[in-house]
């Protein structure tokens, strides 16, 4: 070991031979691991305690500046000083996604068995691609989807994966789609061959209010995004079943060739359900793969007073799960699902050094079998496991509950204002509206925006904005049980304070 530090570069060497390996989280590094985890929880105990409105309201210029003057070649000389300086660039400003009066976007506050969970997976840092680098960690990622399957209304012959987030869930159901048409009614392999030459008239539905992932993904599968094709809503911003049938119907006059629909359970800028029944019923008719996009709307899952809302789920081919949305999961944490888990035999790939074809997978299971695009994968799931044996799915159910009677006590609360406008109620917990003061002529557009900046800027309040139609549009997302009727009378009075001001100023 002399010999290595003899010829090590002088950055390398510390002082002695224990200093060279004490970064290392080793067996005897457990002093040096516990007093840095120490300083950490402190400054997450500062934050908690010190933040007291979602964004410091830093200019983008400020920040950058102070980020850009950090020298990465000369580290800092004790931990003290590096979390000093990640207070002042990071969490000093940091959004604060736990208090009430964030309300913009798809981002939950967190359960704290989740948080020591992280830790956990941070620390030991097992990787799931195989069992032998994840034994436990198999099957407890295994029950989860089983488990998750259930709630779906699946029965045993479901399968699924974690994943890195809902685009990327969406994208292996249109990959799924894709390849499964091409097989079963090709006789093509694209895995083996590449798109077929028919490829260029494969056509997919979405919604006109789906997510842009959908195009993103189009374009990846190399089928472009030509074969999107959105389908009109109905007056609360749900895929119309008629519509879709009319497409189905259109596209194929054409010469086209449609090989799946991608419904949606809990749009980003309305929190509505597509006719998932009514869909199924098409998707059938019509020999069509279904994909559900439940990613904000899986929150449904827990709770028995609402779940009726995804009624027809269980009919989807895949379906996308996002429990960083509405799992009250730290990101990132999401997953998934097949009907039929031969599907995933689809994407299966066998490497000699790492899952090959000999291998009896029942006895020694690989999850990297049924993981598109992640081989070394993090141990998310054991953050939902800690939720689900610490909380249970009621107490989740509970908090889902609570957020979609705010947003309906929220909804009657605009609605009976003169001076807010209302666009649509909600199924979950978004609410598009603006401000928009009764009789006043002006450009209410331009009003909205500066509502929205001035509050980002002061830091006091965050909501998030959308354009339907070309006008400009404030968005509540409720996804915080804390968040009570109260704070959001105060925060309507900070949207009416600010466009106030922009009227009469």
């Amino acid at each position: 070991m002399q010999n290595l530090l003899d010829n090590a570069p002088d950055v390398f060497v510390k002082s002695t031979a224990d200093d060279f390996y004490q970064d290392i989280f080793h067996e005897n590094s457990g002093t040096e691991y516990a007093n840095a985890i120490e300083l950490v929880q402190k400054r997450v105990a500062g934050f908690l305690e010190n933040t007291k409105i979602p964004f410091s309201g830093i200019k983008p210029d400020e920040i950058r500046n102070k980020v850009e003057a950090v020298n990465l070649d000369k580290p800092v000389n004790d931990y003290e000083t590096l979390w000093d300086e990640i207070d002042e660039i990071y969490v000093n400003h940091a959004t604060a996604y736990h208090l009430p009066e964030y309300i913009a976007h798809l981002n939950c506050p967190v359960v704290i068995p989740a948080l020591a969970a992280d830790v956990l997976i941070s620390a030991i840092n097992s990787s799931q691609d195989t069992y032998d680098q994840s034994a436990g960690g198999t099957f407890i990622e295994r029950k989860l989807i089983a488990w998750t399957g259930e709630q779906i209304g699946y029965n045993a012959d479901c399968d699924g994966i974690f994943t890195g987030g809902g685009s990327q869930s969406n994208l292996m159901g249109l990959l799924l789609a894709r390849d499964y048409f091409a097989l079963k009614y090709l006789n093509w392999n694209i895995k083996l061959n590449g798109c077929p030459p028919d490829s260029s008239k494969f056509r997919i539905f979405v919604s006109e209010k789906s997510h842009f992932s959908n195009q993103k993904n189009a374009s990846i599968l190399g089928l472009g995004e030509q074969s999107i094709v959105q389908v009109v809503t109905d007056s609360r911003y749900r895929m119309d079943a008629e519509k879709l049938k009319e497409a189905i119907l259109e596209e194929k006059e054409k010469g086209h060739i449609p090989i799946a629909i991608v419904a949606t359970a809990g749009t980003t800028d309305f929190g509505n359900i597509d006719p998932l029944s009514e869909i199924s019923v098409l998707a059938k008719e019509h020999e069509l793969w279904m994909h559900v996009d439940a990613a904000y709307g899986c929150g449904l899952l827990l709770t028995d007073t609402y779940k009726h809302l995804l009624n027809g789920i269980e009919q989807a081919d895949s379906v996308t799960i996002d429990y960083h949305k509405s799992f009250f999961q730290p990101i990132c944490s999401s997953a998934f699902m097949v009907r039929n888990k031969q599907h995933l035999h689809i994407i299966k790939h066998h490497a000699d050094y790492l899952n090959p074809k000999e291998q009896d997978y029942d006895e020694l299971p690989a999850q990297i079998n049924k993981s598109l695009v992640q081989s070394t994968r993090r141990f998310d799931a054991l953050k939902l496991w800690c939720t689900l044996r610490y909380m249970g799915r009621t107490k989740l159910g509970q908090y889902t509950d609570t957020i979609i009677e705010t947003t309906k006590q929220t909804a009657e609360i605009l609605e009976n204002d003169k001076d807010f406008e209302l666009l649509t109620d909600s199924d979950l917990s978004v609410l598009v509206f603006r401000y928009k003061l009764d009789g006043w002529p002006g450009d209410t557009c331009k009003m909205n925006l500066h509502i929205k900046k001035k509050m980002f800027f002061n830091g006091e309040v965050l909501v998030a904005s959308t354009k339907v139609n070309g006008i400009f549009y404030l968005k509540f997302t409720i996804l915080n049980p804390l968040t009570t009727i109260a704070h959001i009378n105060n925060i309507l009075s900070i949207i009416k304070k600010h466009g106030n001001d922009y009227i009469f100023s």
